[in-house]
């Protein structure tokens, strides 16, 4: 009972985006919840707030990016 080889790039593919994507999704929700919280707290800190948030959902962003490259890599070369 041979896989198809077809069918196991797919499938890796499919998870190494939906896996890779579960983190980051969740650090930025909880990136942007804190910085709502802080700017309610402290209105007059909003602009460097605001500032952070953005470079942190950057950092977080990217280690989505990284698992779209994998999956992409997956698919296009193995």
């Amino acid at each position: 009972m041979s896989l198809n080889l077809e069918f196991l790039k797919f499938l890796g593919a499919g998870l190494a985006i939906g896996l890779g994507a579960i983190g980051p999704g969740i650090g930025i929700g909880l990136v942007v919840m804190g910085a709502v919280q802080a700017m309610g707290r402290n209105p007059e800190a909003a602009g460097e707030i605001r500032t952070n948030m953005i470079v942190g959902i950057a950092f977080a962003e990217a280690v989505a990016i990284y698992a779209l490259v994998v999956a992409l890599l997956l698919l296009f070369v193995g």
